[in-house]
């Protein structure tokens, strides 16, 4: 029981400043209450129970709060909990713990900024990108703050299509200049934008039509009666909509569209031919008049348009259990064949206004996501493939990175920290990052640990400068300093590390490790233990 380690946490209550706010725990309870959400998530749980059918209904148990607690903090924020933010839960009711632990971090900053980082990866890719005509951070500071002010997600997505005016002043224009280079001569590339489009919003990969029709049968815009096969023209007619995408009064006035006509040179032809604006599927969707880009921003977010509801589910299905819906995040074919579940969550995301809070609580409260990684039957692929269990992953290198800062620091690093100690954090995190590896645009890939990443974190300038022992900051040197019991003083490493009590058998081990010694000898013997904890397995995986 979380309860059982006020004990513990109190030791070091002084050391800490005023915990997160535990508000009324049933305040956290209400969103949930909703007599639709209730019977949307039962009709969920029920789809997922179905699947589970395909493995002889063979489930994991309900995982404990404390495990929970951890996922939840490693989706939403990017790291484990804080020993803070764990004294903090611990004082609200077991069964209303998942809820308010939920809604605490959904009304915490730093779940629209590590949010905002994810999406954003998909819209305009990882790389810096022209300097002069494209601000990656200022993008993401902006959708930071439309998902932290709640605004609907279709809303969002328009104006990123549509934008027009400065990268500077106007942010999300940005999602069309970082496409510019000296090659297109200050347009916006429509070959590019298309792609990101297909991917980022429809999730279909219909750039793979840009040189030849799709002779694979991969693609079908039609329907299982009336199958209509891939060709070159539906991706070029869905570039066509970003032809004029230029400065047509000066770079310093901002992006606008000219009105160019798009020509493209297909395959078998010997020259080029004019392609007009046309959409792939669901034509009767796109509005006749206005703008080019105006048109096509208001068809990809249709409340209509299955297939916008469709990817952002599995996006955020994907963040929340570092594995998609379906496989790959960005390749959701249009008929019935995918999950019923899937279509269940897109309906209630659209009739609720695209509210991307709302899709999170839903997942988050799902069997399936609250179910254990271990059971008394044989894992196999299969298994999690049908939900059965939560499928044990590797974390992605920002959560590595975020975890370790978290680790070594005993209150949250939020919004409430000081200035110097997030500037810090974000630049020895980004040098981390480099040193580490970072996933890119492909960051649900699964990937084994490589030989440079351990040893980025066995001898790396950074792990070693966090559980120093002349490190003041250092939450080893906090704990050696002011916890004299050995076995608790194991105890809250182990809460601030892997956010678990540790077994008898471990507390026993290392409280033998610590016993006898005193002031240096016991501070360097405690950074040990914390140097071993940040470098085993348990730390690196989702379990």
């Amino acid at each position: 029981m979380l309860t059982a380690v006020l004990a513990c946490l109190t030791v070091v209550a002084a050391s800490l400043r005023g915990r997160p706010d535990v508000r009324n725990p049933h305040d956290a309870v209400s969103p949930y209450s909703a007599e639709d959400f209730q019977q949307n998530l039962a009709v969920v749980n029920s789809q997922l129970a179905t699947m589970a059918s395909t493995v002889d209904n063979q489930l994991a148990a309900p995982a404990s709060n404390l495990v929970i607690a951890r996922r939840i903090s490693l989706a939403l924020v990017g790291s484990g909990l804080s020993l803070e933010e764990l004294r903090a839960l611990s004082e609200v009711p077991e069964d209303q713990q998942t809820r308010w632990l939920t809604e605490y971090l959904l009304e915490d900053r730093r779940w629209a900024d590590y949010f905002a980082e994810r999406f954003s990866r998909a819209y305009v890719g990882t790389n810096n990108g022209p300097f002069l005509l494209f601000r990656r951070r200022k993008f993401n500071t902006w959708l930071a703050e439309q998902f932290g002010e709640g605004r609907p997600y279709d809303e969002i997505v328009r104006e990123m299509l549509s934008a027009k005016g400065l990268w500077t002043d106007t942010p999300s224009v940005n999602f069309v200049t970082a496409t510019m280079d000296e090659a297109n001569d200050g347009r916006g590339d429509p070959v590019r934008l298309a792609g990101r489009t297909s991917r980022a919003f429809l999730a279909q990969r219909i750039d793979c039509l840009q040189c030849h029709d799709d002779f694979l049968g991969d693609l079908n815009f039609g329907s299982p009666e009336e199958p209509v096969e891939g060709i070159q023209e539906h991706f070029h007619s869905l570039a066509a909509f970003y032809a004029g995408t230029s400065f047509p009064n000066g770079p310093f006035r901002g992006i606008a569209d000219d009105g160019q006509v798009y020509k493209v040179k297909l395959l078998g032809d010997e020259q080029e031919s004019e392609v007009t604006p046309a959409v792939p599927f669901a034509a009767e969707l796109l509005p006749k008049d206005g703008e080019r880009r105006d048109r096509l921003a208001h068809w990809v977010t249709h409340r209509d348009n299955r297939a916008f509801a469709r990817a952002t589910v599995n996006r955020v299905w994907a963040l929340l259990f570092s594995r998609p819906l379906v496989d790959p995040v960005d390749n959701i074919p249009l008929d019935d064949s995918v999950p019923p579940a899937m279509d269940t969550l897109a309906e209630d995301f659209v009739q609720h206004g695209f509210d991307l809070r709302r899709l999170v609580r839903m997942i988050i409260s799902s069997d399936a996501f609250q179910r254990d990684s271990r059971a008394e039957f044989e894992i196999t692929e299969a298994h999690e493939a049908a939900w059965a269990v939560f499928p044990i992953t590797q974390l992605r290198p920002e959560q590595v990175s975020g975890s370790l800062f978290q680790a070594c620091t005993l209150t949250a690093i939020d919004s409430t920290s000081s200035i110097f100690t997030r500037l810090k954090a974000f630049g020895d995190g980004q040098d981390f990052l480099k040193r580490f590896g970072d996933r890119g645009e492909d960051e649900f890939d699964s990937e084994a640990v490589t030989i440079t990443q351990r040893l980025v974190m066995m001898n790396g300038n950074l792990v070693a400068e966090r559980t120093a022992a002349n490190g003041i900051a250092n939450a080893s040197n906090r704990i050696a300093s002011i916890v004299a019991d050995d076995q608790q003083a194991v105890e809250l490493i182990y809460w601030s590390v892997l956010n678990r009590r540790p077994t008898p058998t471990e507390t026993q081990c290392l409280a033998d490790h610590l016993s006898g010694k005193r002031d240096q000898a016991r501070a360097r013997a405690v950074n040990d233990i914390y140097w071993a904890m940040i470098n085993s397995t348990e730390f690196s995986w989702n379990h």
